[in-house]
């Protein structure tokens, strides 16, 4: 039997194929440029690649393309790189800064990072794969604190979740 009929054959994997026959990369609402001109990380920092879905004050769909040739794989781990879950969350973090930065009424200022609740890392992060780092807005308080809470998956399977807090600092 032939891979592709042994796919068919399984029922579980019959269910998944479409996805995978059908995946198609997605035209960004935001490119890497016009994050750059939202949020002040750079290289090698900078950590969203393109935003893919984006409502105001709601929600956004970010990208990051892992490649060996980042400096954290260097020593996480020699022979056996895994993108560091701090830097997972960083990632997250970021494309909430794009949420937060149009979020209508809110100062100008620059976000920080204030919390991280409820963190779970699912499945290892390697290079090669594109990590889809979804950021959903729970709340904001006096117009300088925010509450989001996300979801990073890999190939549909999710790597890593949390709720995350920001602040402006002047």
């Amino acid at each position: 039997m032939s891979t592709l009929t042994d796919l068919h054959a399984d029922p579980v994997l019959a269910q998944t194929e479409p996805a995978i026959v059908n995946r198609t990369p997605q035209k960004p609402v935001l490119t890497v440029e016009d994050i750059h001109k939202l949020l002040p990380h750079r290289y090698p920092f900078a950590l969203v690649d393109k935003i893919i879905d984006f409502v105001p004050g709601e929600r956004a769909v970010g990208v990051k393309n892992v490649t060996y040739n980042e400096p954290q794989f260097q020593g996480h781990f020699p022979g056996k790189p895994i993108m560091p879950g701090v830097l997972i969350i960083e990632a997250m973090a970021q494309v909430g800064g794009v949420v937060l930065t149009q979020f209508p009424g809110i100062p100008a200022g620059l976000f920080m990072l204030t919390g991280i609740d409820k963190a779970k890392f699912r499945r290892p992060v390697v290079p090669g794969d594109q990590l889809i780092m979804t950021m959903e807005l729970i709340r904001i308080k006096s117009r300088r604190f925010g509450w989001m809470k996300g979801r990073a998956e890999v190939e549909g399977q999710l790597a890593a979740e949390a709720e995350l807090m920001f602040s402006i600092v002047d």
